[in-house]
Formats: structure tokens, sequence, C-alpha cells
């Protein structure tokens, strides 16, 4: 097993950082809090019976903050602070200093924190107290627990890194590499036996020189005269090419994912295996939540004995992105549950395979019916009174009946009637809407008020009843409108004060979704989310919008946001079924929101917004593969806005969306208005080629919603004069870069009076702003 969940079973960690931060925890307390969540795992791992535990898999916040810490990779910026100051001011940033950015890890949906690496960046090991993998790996032993400490690959950490135009993180190389040896050989004179590098960025396309640099760390680490075993992990994929180059070397274990990468046992066989040496056979999904098919499972690894010295059973990756015990969730239907597997219960799917896979006893076939088959009690899920005993056929049969109506309408609808020109529908909606050049807007989300907070856990409690919340906001919708009127914006949006999360909140209103109750999973720092379990066909019993957005459009003259969440963001952040290709769940989605967009359209609602953050989410890690996703991924969501008037505004909001593939496919949406991320520093500018990737209307950020730090009005009045030189005013949109929910609400207030007032300026100036040089950014 290559790691596990970090945040506790009720998100311990989270409320621990929260007290600290707001300054009733000190750092003691919060130590403390870690530490107890540690050696609760460590002791839990052991009891399963597992033979070799992961240590330095717990971060107070993100991984890649730990490792750059670790080896000292810390910006002069944040030099003047100290411990853990300096730690969460790299994360979330203070007194005006920018954090760290984030990017996605490996089509997790995970946000990891970007290291930053130039030229005057000087590796070196930190202190020995502070040497984090060597501490907790004394911590355990002190509690009579052997582990494997885990470190980030060189390579991964190298390649992930930011950095200046023109400087390769990669040429640091060697000094990283000296800063691993001299940690290599800590813990191999503390006792540790193995140590375990993750190297996820080899699941990707590596170019000769990479896949060089990779043969280059691991001859060097391996030829170490005192250090501990290595154990090579990949994970998300087929590593292709870079499996002879690992197997060149002398790692004692490679781990590879045969549940992503089905294609690295035909991989293995063609270099003649690993013989004399151990592989780690990632069999049991670590990114999903559905039982492991025993039977599927140990053919694979059969499969592999003749191809390694020794075969062990382990995770596809680490378990950091599944839930964490299925057993804390006892009210889900029981045709679901018995094909659940959550963090805790993957833990003995691997032993007990392993146990099979040695013929310390046998695995009893799974007999459960697709999709998603369950693994039978034989294979060791440990029983307890909250688990069920298997559903009778009845029962799977209702919970998993195809839905023969939606898929008959998806078959008439085909690609569904493409909309007219974006030219003929922007003079349509120009008519329809009198907006001026620069139209200022939010992307949606606004903070909830302490009131609707207390509303939603009065509700939950049974304190008041659903007319008592429903009150509750509705005031908030009222406050939230008054409020960008006096701001002075154009087009308005609701807030969301109903909606606890942008995917669940959809997700309880359609058929075909499940819902947990402590099923968390941190998707960046102390943001955690509960992904809701996609189980069978999806369809919509009712209207889920409508209601909210018809409300806060007759509060106000001016034009009110519908907004929704994107068919592959609902797809890409929920435990999806695997029986079906993903393309054709998608366009089960497609089809409830089309429904919903006719709806909203229907009732007065002429703008109408699909958020699709997660679009980059999903696409696929290998160059190979990514055009055949995009065209499914953009087919969606024409479907979804297929057959709608031209006077019918559709946005969309995309976060991370720098990558090449994505802006090339991001006008094959065919939305009205697309807003992106700009303001962020790894995003970089619009501007040149890429604005024309645009067909329609576009909304680069203006300044970083993700920071506390607020731009006056002349840095943001230039940002637009940059981007007016690329995008023409009757095109571009005035917007932050994305929702206001994590935000304080003074800063809410100043950045989005400046922002107004920015436009305004521009917008006077018009068309002279066109011709005038650009402070740049």
């Amino acid at each position: 097993m290559l790691g596990y969940p970090r945040i506790g079973p009720r998100c311990e960690l989270r409320s621990a950082t929260e007290e600290y931060w707001a300054g009733r925890l000190d750092a003691e307390g919060l130590l403390e809090v870690g530490a107890r969540l540690r050696g609760s795992v460590w002791t839990d791992l052991r009891a399963a019976g597992l033979d070799q535990i992961p240590s330095n898999t717990f971060s107070l916040y993100d991984h890649l903050l730990d490792a750059a810490v670790l080896v000292d990779a810390v910006p002069e910026r944040f030099r003047h602070l100290d411990g853990l100051d300096a730690y969460f001011a790299m994360a979330r940033g203070a007194d005006g200093i920018p954090g760290l950015a984030t990017d996605e890890w490996f089509g997790t949906g995970y946000q990891h924190l970007v290291p930053e690496i130039g030229p005057g960046t000087r590796f070196r090991l930190a202190a020995a107290g502070r040497a984090k993998p060597l501490a907790e790996y004394l911590e355990a032993r002190a509690l009579g627990v052997e582990t494997r400490p885990v470190l980030v690959g060189p390579l991964t950490f190298l390649l992930l890194a930011a950095s200046p135009a023109g400087f390769r993180p990669l040429d640091l190389l060697d000094d990283l590499i000296e800063v691993y040896a001299e940690l290599l050989e800590r813990l191999s004179g503390a006792g540790a036996t193995w140590v375990q590098f993750d190297e996820p960025a080899l699941a990707c396309d590596r170019n000769s020189r990479e896949l060089a640099a990779l043969g280059h760390a691991y001859r060097r680490l391996a030829a170490l005269p005192s250090r501990p075993r290595l154990l090579v992990s990949t994970g998300f994929g087929e590593i292709g090419d870079a499996l002879p180059v690992l197997a060149a070397t002398q790692v004692e274990a490679i781990g590879l994912d045969f549940v992503a990468g089905p294609g690295n046992l035909e991989a293995l066989a063609s270099i003649g295996g690993l013989p004399l040496r151990t592989l780690v056979a990632g069999v049991v999904d670590g990114r999903n939540v559905w039982r492991t098919d025993p039977r599927q499972a140990l053919a694979t690894c059969a499969s592999l004995l003749g191809l390694a010295g020794e075969v062990t059973v382990s995770t596809s990756c680490s378990l950091r992105h599944v839930p964490l015990d299925l057993d804390a969730e006892p009210d889900l239907d029981p045709g679901l549950r018995a094909r659940l597997s959550f963090a805790r219960q993957k833990v003995d799917e691997v032993v007990a395979l392993g146990r099979a896979l040695r013929q310390e006893r046998p695995a009893t076939p799974s007999h459960a019916t697709a999709p998603n088959p369950p693994v039978s009690d034989a294979t060791g899920h440990r029983p307890t009174a909250a688990r069920p005993h298997a559903p009778d056929h009845d029962t799977v049969a209702r919970l998993y009946a195809p839905d023969h109506r939606v898929r008959a309408r998806l078959d008439a609808l085909g690609k569904g009637r493409p909309r007219a020109e974006w030219a003929v529908r922007s003079a349509a909606q120009r008519r329809a809407f009198g907006l001026p050049d620069l139209a200022t807007t939010t992307i949606g989300s606004f903070p909830p008020s302490e009131r609707v907070l207390r509303a939603r856990a009065d509700l939950r409690d049974g304190l008041i009843d659903e007319a008592g919340y429903e009150r509750a906001v509705r005031d908030e919708i009222d406050r939230v409108i008054a409020f960008q009127e006096r701001l002075g914006l154009d087009v308005l949006v609701h807030g969301e004060p109903e909606r606890e999360d942008m995917v669940r909140y959809f997700a309880e209103r359609l058929r075909g979704f499940a819902l947990t109750r402590h099923g968390w999973v941190q998707a960046s720092g102390t943001h955690y989310v509960r992904p809701p379990i996609l189980y069978g066909d999806v369809s919509r019993p009712a209207p889920m919008t409508v209601r909210w957005a018809t409300y806060a459009q007759s509060r106000t003259d001016r034009p009110v946001k519908g907004v929704l969440t994107g068919p592959v963001t609902l797809l890409a952040r929920s435990y999806a079924r695997t029986d079906l290709p993903r393309a054709d769940i998608a366009r089960q989605l497609s089809l409830a929101l089309r429904d919903e967009i006719h709806d909203l359209q229907a009732a007065g609602i002429g703008i109408i917004q699909i958020d699709e953050p997660a679009l980059r989410e999903l696409l696929p890690l290998r160059q190979a593969q990514r055009a055949f996703y995009l065209s499914w991924a953009t087919g969606v969501f024409r479907l979804a806005t297929s057959g709608i008037a031209d006077t019918t505004q559709i946005h969309t909001h995309i976060c991370q969306s720098w990558s090449e593939d994505v802006l090339a496919a991001i006008g094959a949406l065919d939305a009205d208005v697309t807003s992106v991320e700009s303001a962020r520093p790894r995003m970089g500018p619009l501007s040149g080629p890429r604005a024309a990737l645009f067909r329609g209307g576009v909304g680069p950020g203006v300044y970083d919603s993700r920071s506390h730090r607020v731009p006056g009005v002349e840095e943001m009045a230039d940002a637009l004069r940059h981007l007016l030189r690329s995008v023409g005013p009757d095109r571009l949109w005035v917007n932050p870069d994305c929702g206001l929910r994590t935000r304080e609400p003074a800063e809410i207030e100043s950045a989005l009076r400046n922002m107004v007032a920015a436009a305004a300026r521009v917008r006077a100036a018009l068309p002279a702003a066109l011709d005038q040089p650009s402070g740049g950014r």
C-alpha cells in the first residue's frame, strides 16, 4: 500500500489547522493533533496485517510543500519567516505576499502546491529535527511500528516546479540528488530498511533528456554504500519508455499501476521482466471506491509471477484520493454498499490478495453481477455489525436497472441541434441585454453568511424546518443581489447560498447518484469535499436551480446568471461507475443539464453559466489520448446547450486552463462567453495566438480571487489595457479569476469595487485605451 488518507476520520486535521490560523490553538497543539492522527494510522495499518506500512505520507497541508521545505526550496520572499509561519505563508500567502501557485495532481482532482525553483535555489537538507521523513520514521518506531518512508521522487519534484523563463529546474538534478543521498544515509543509520520514491511524472510523456535524468538519478542513489532498499513507485497509468530505464538501475523494487495502466504488463514482458527484484503490483484501485474483483486481481498477479523475483500486492496509488472508511456509512443502500470499498477496506483487500497469492488461503471468486462487481467476504473485509449481508438479486436489479427512457432520448438527440454562428447570437444578445463594452460580473459563488451556515446545520439536526431554512436562503440572496447592485456590477449572480458544494448540490437532485455522510477527501490544503458516487443511469426528476435563479432575478432589474455545474466536472469530481465509458456517462449528465437549461430559459433567465473547472482534470496524461477525450468533452457541452434561443447567452468558466490542448479545444465548446484564469502567476496573460482561440466573448480574470491580496484600480485598469490589445472591447468581459466563496467579505468588497472602477476608467477612455502602452503584467 502506497499511502493513506491523512485528514482524520472526522476531519480533525482541518479543524485543528483552522483553529491554529484563528489563534485559538498554538503550534504545539496543532503538532500534537498531527502526531495523534499519524500514530492512529500506523497502528491501524499494523493491526490490519499490512506487510509494509508507509510513513511521511501525513502532511499538515500538502506533500509537495513538505518536499520543498525538506530540501530548502523556499522562495526568498518567505525567508524572513520561520517554522509554521513560513510553511503556511508558502501555502496561503501572508501580509500581501503571494503564496505558491497550485496545479492538478495527475488527474486526481487534488490541487498540489507548486515548488518554485530558479538559478538562485540552493538545495540543502533540513536540520535533523526538521527532516520530516526521518522524524516521522523515528516517531513510528517509538510506537513499535516499522515503516517505509515515502519521498517525492527527484524527477517528479523538478518537473512539477515553476521556474523563471529560460531556466530548467532539471539542471539542478545533481544538487537535489546529493540532498536525497544525505537523507537516505540518515534514514539507513536510523534503521530504515526500505524507502519509497514516488515518480508519478513517469505516467506522462517524457522526452529523452528527462528519461536520461531518471536513469542518472536512480543509478546514483542505488550506488550509495549505505542506504535502505529502494522502491520507485509510479502510478496513474502506463510508464512507457521509463520502464526499461528504471529496470536498468539497481533499485530493489518498482511499483506499477495495473488498474489505470494495464499496458504495463505487456511492457514488463517485453523487457524480460524484473528478475531478482520485487514488483509492487498495483491491482487495487486507489482512485475509485469500487470493490476489487479478486479473480481479476489474482489473475493479473499470477501472470506477473514469472516476470519478477517477487510480486507484492499493492494499491495502484496512494489511498488519499478515496474516503477513509465504509463502516462510517451505514445508511447507504445495501445493494450499493456491497460494491464499495473505501481506504480501510482497500487495505483489507491488499492483505487478503497478498495472502492468497502466497497461497496462505484461497480467495473465493466474486459472484456479483456487473456493474462494478464486489469482492466476496473471503477477501478479508473485516466483519462488523454495520456491514449488511449481501443484497438479494431483486435489490441489485432495482438499483442498477438501466433507464431506457434516458438512453432512447440520447439516441434520438444524437449530437443535438447546433446553435447559430456566434456573430448572429452576439447581435441578438446585445439587443436583448444592452450591456456595455467591458461588462462586469463575477464567477458565481459568494461566501455564505453565518446565518445561512447555522440554518443549514439546524436543518440537518432537525432544529428548523425546510421553510425556515428557505427563508434564510432568500434573505441571503437579497443581501448578495443588493451588494452587487451597490457596487455597480452589470451582470449579477445569486451567490449560491443553497449550495454546500458545486457538485454535491446537483448530485442530490439527480437520479443515479448516492451521497456519503462522512466520505471526505482532501481536494487541497484545508479544502475537503465529499465526492458523490455515480452508480447508475442519470436523469433529472425535477428542476434543480430554476426556483432560486428566478427568485434572484425578481429582486433586480439587472440580468442574473443562472449557474450550473457542467457535465465533465460532475463526472470528474464523482466516483463514477466503471461499466460504461466516461463519454456515455457524460452524455447522460449533459441531457439532464440540457433539460435544466431549457427550463431556466423558459423561466426568463437569459444568461446561463455552465462551469467546467474540471475540463483539464480529466485530460489524459498522454498526448496520444487527448484528442479523443477533448472531442467528447466538448461534444457533451454542446449537447447540453443545443436547441436554445439565440438570445440566451451561454457562459462557461474553466479553471487551470492554460494547457495548450485545453486552450485549443475551448472554441469547440461554442460558448458565448468564456471566463478563464489569467491573473495567477502560472496562468500567464491572454494575448496573441491564445486570444485567437476564443470564438466569442472572453473574461480573463483581472485579479486572483484565491489570494488575500487586493489589487488597486490602476493595476486592474492596466491589465485591461493589456488585454484590449488582443481582445476587442465588445468581446472582453471583466471578472475575477474564480469564485469568491473562500474570501473574506471585506476583501471581496474592496476587490470588486476596484474592478468595477477599473472597467469604468478604461471604458471611458475607449478607443484611446487600445493605443496606450501597457505597463505589462
